[in-house]
């Protein structure tokens, strides 16, 4: 790392070796002195559970606060346990006319044993100008400081000096910030599983992560440029900043798939924030098993639309139902009846009074009873009554077939079971749609395992249905303060309806890249995304134009796809110009047949990036054959799935290497992503935007002539 100080004539000196700049050994004892004091801090916590002892005769208080002492101790561990991650990675120092204050900032709030400041959070109102400092609005600073860390160790020190506005204009009147500290955390090599970007945090990707918390915030970036990233220190930036209300109504975090979530799990525990929930939309769903396994590209549509809401309204419909013929049950000496018209009453009732199916089964039972009584002789006790028949088949059977409780998976078990039924819920479907929907049905609703396709069908169920009597915890939809949504440019408006279904009060922030729509409803717009999300404020709409990531020789060849895939949209500008051009290998027609030849280029990539790793993306149906090539030639890889990213080798299918980066990438058979993949223009470019250093492109059939 280099630094930079003041010469007389204002210019900027040569760089000069951290290890010689005066002030490193100054912060490395700053630093010592601050995990000093969080060390203390552990401490401290840990001698809160000595408070409240409890012997064989304590009391049931007592117990219950030893539980709420040591409940609140783990969550401040967890607080304050950084692992490996840096505590402190920049300082400020300000003008005398805005204080004249020395900041360090770091990931958690650290104070010494007189209370007084040691390093701020970053999240603090103090830290914000660390951030947003520029030489046009220095923001009250003299200088910034960025500390490069390596646990605890200080290894390098870089510094930018106010006043000068020469310095920090590059062309349009801007600079990165603490440029050097971010381009050796671009260069570090990746571990499996995604980084924080708390040290290096520019300009415009703060302005969204200290936006307010009200409305929906819709962030378009393209590959590189953070928006993953900057979503979750946005999460984490709104707990900090409104602690009350949001730990109480909770913070959901969406991703689409688990892959992406095990990728992506550590980010928020290294910014203190260990209580958000991180699901897919099957996840949200609940009491169901559903996989990530997306329905192919017609059912796809046909599933995420709209008409299903109708669909699955008019399936309950169908299942309150008045009887087919008079129930006669004996009771007694006498006979009991319910005619065929006084149960289309009660249903028809029970359909005006209750919003929800489940909701109403309570009064169809009362009614269902109370018919029965005012058919027979005599003054007979409805109680008595419903307690005596109850248990008769007759009387179970009926209750069962005017209005039945169910839960969503049964609903949605005995419709797609039935073309009869299907054909019943929307007429307007055709053969080939009914044909579709159609599967046979299972022993039992629980031993389906539902697409991610199915989860907001089956949430649209729970919202017809209801709460089931006596379950409604169990059966509740829980809402949350603040919902982040990823990769969002990918679903249907019926996702889109299940999670506006689930916020609170409105708050999302929702991130994606409209040129990586690859799934079945991918938009080709914000508006169509937006028009399905909460509308209480107007939506404010932001964009990452800076790629971070992406070195600029393969920014280059993947902007030539993106001219296809979406040409209205401009790709990201790349903040490093230099880099390895990418490698194009053409294979002969004997090592294509067993893909031999793909393992020499990824043995290739292994060694030119050290400790770094490698993923081999192939089309969907081709990463099966890429799994045989690597196991003949003995080479260990890993699968996607969450122990698979560590490895340093790993095969995933382009359907599932959205979000992922690496450090170098081996894409397979470009023709065949354009040919097999839905969305092929858009696959391929985000399969050639996953690397960080370098990227080699391996085919047998002709190239497609955008790459060629």
């Amino acid at each position: 790392m280099s630094t930079t100080d003041p010469t007389p004539d204002g210019a900027r000196p040569a760089a000069e070796p951290a290890d010689a700049h005066p002030e490193l050994a100054l912060e490395q004892a700053h630093v010592d002195h601050a995990h000093a004091c969080l060390d203390a801090a552990r401490e401290r916590a840990l001698d809160l559970t000595r408070m409240v002892e409890v012997g064989r005769g304590g009391t049931n208080q007592a117990r219950f606060e030893r539980e709420a002492i040591i409940e609140q101790v783990v969550a401040r561990l967890e607080h304050l346990d950084l692992g490996d991650a840096a505590l402190v990675f920049g300082r400020i120092d300000q003008e005398p006319e805005a204080g004249g204050g020395v900041f360090h900032v770091g990931r958690v709030g650290v104070w010494d044993a007189e209370q007084e400041p040691v390093v701020v959070d970053w999240r603090a109102p103090v830290a914000e100008a660390f951030y947003r400092a520029t030489g046009p609005q220095p923001m009250g600073l003299q200088r910034r400081r960025h500390l490069v860390c390596r646990g605890r160790t200080v290894v390098g020190l870089e510094d930018e000096l106010f006043g000068d506005l020469e310095r920090f204009r590059d062309g349009d009147g801007t600079r990165l910030k603490g440029e050097g500290a971010l381009i050796a955390a671009l260069e570090t090599a990746r571990t499996g599983r995604l980084g924080d970007i708390i040290g290096t945090i520019q300009a415009e990707q703060d302005d969204i992560i200290r936006a307010p918390l009200a409305g929906v915030h819709a962030v378009q970036g393209g590959p590189g440029t953070g928006k993953t990233v900057v979503a979750l220190h946005r999460a984490a930036y709104l707990l900090y900043t409104h602690r009350f209300p949001l730990e109480g109504q909770g913070v959901l975090v969406v991703g689409p798939n688990r892959l992406f979530l095990a990728y992506i799990e550590q980010v928020l525990p290294s910014l203190g924030e260990a209580g958000v929930v991180l699901a897919t939309l099957g996840d949200v769903v609940g009491g169901v098993r559903i996989d990530d396994r997306r329905e192919e590209a017609e059912m796809g549509r046909l599933k995420g639309d709209l008409r299903m809401v109708r669909l699955i309204a008019r399936a309950v419909r169908t299942r309150q139902r008045p009887l087919r013929a008079d129930l006669r049950v004996g009771h007694g000496l006498q006979w009991l009846t319910l005619t065929v018209e006084e149960s289309g009453r009660i249903v028809a009732e029970a359909r005006r009074r209750y919003r929800t199916h489940n909701a109403a089964r309570r009064y169809v039972e009362a009614e269902f009873y109370e018919a029965l009584v005012a058919s027979g002789r005599g003054d007979l006790d409805p109680e008595a009554v419903r307690e005596r028949l109850r248990g008769e088949l007759a009387v179970r059977e009926a209750l069962e077939w005017m209005w039945p409780v169910l839960t969503p998976a049964q609903l949605l078990h005995d419709l797609f079971g039935s073309r009869a039924l299907i054909r019943a819920a929307d007429r307007d479907l055709t053969a080939d749609q009914v044909e579709a929907l159609f599967r046979p049905r299972l022993d039992s609703a629980d031993d389906v395992y539902w697409s991610a396709s199915d989860a907001p069908l089956l949430d649209e169920a729970r919202a017809v249905l209801g709460a089931r009597p006596g379950r409604r915890e169990e059966d509740s939809v829980r809402t949350y303060g603040h919902i982040v949504v990823d990769e969002v440019q990918d679903l249907s408006p019926m996702d889109l309806r299940m999670l506006e279904r689930r916020s609170l009060n409105g708050s999302m922030t929702v991130v994606g890249d409209i040129a990586q729509a690859t799934g079945s409803w991918a938009h080709d717009d914000w508006e169509g995304i937006l028009a399905h999300l909460p509308d209480r404020r107007p939506a404010v709409r932001h964009e990452l134009t800076v790629g971070y990531r992406i070195p600029g020789p393969l920014m280059d060849l993947a902007a030539r796809v993106l001219a296809v895939a979406a040409p209205d949209l401009a790709p990201p500008r790349s903040v490093r110009g230099d880099g390895d051009p990418p490698r194009v290998v053409a294979l002969t027609a004997e090592q294509a047949e067993k893909l031999d030849g793909l393992v020499d280029v990824v043995r290739d990539e292994m060694d030119a990036v050290g400790t770094g790793n490698v993923a081999v993306i192939a089309a969907d149906h081709q990463a099966a054959d890429v799994e045989s090539a690597l196991e003949r030639a003995g080479v260990e890889f890993g699968r996607p799935t969450r122990r698979g990213l560590d490895a340093r080798v790993a095969v995933v299918p382009v359907g599932l290497v959205k979000g992922l980066e690496v450090d170098a990438a081996v894409v397979v058979e470009p023709a065949r992503i354009l040919r097999e993949q839905a969305q092929g223009a858009r696959a391929l470019y985000v399969a050639l935007t996953r690397a960080t250093r370098r990227m080699a492109v391996v085919h047998a059939e002709p190239l497609p002539d955008v790459l060629a």
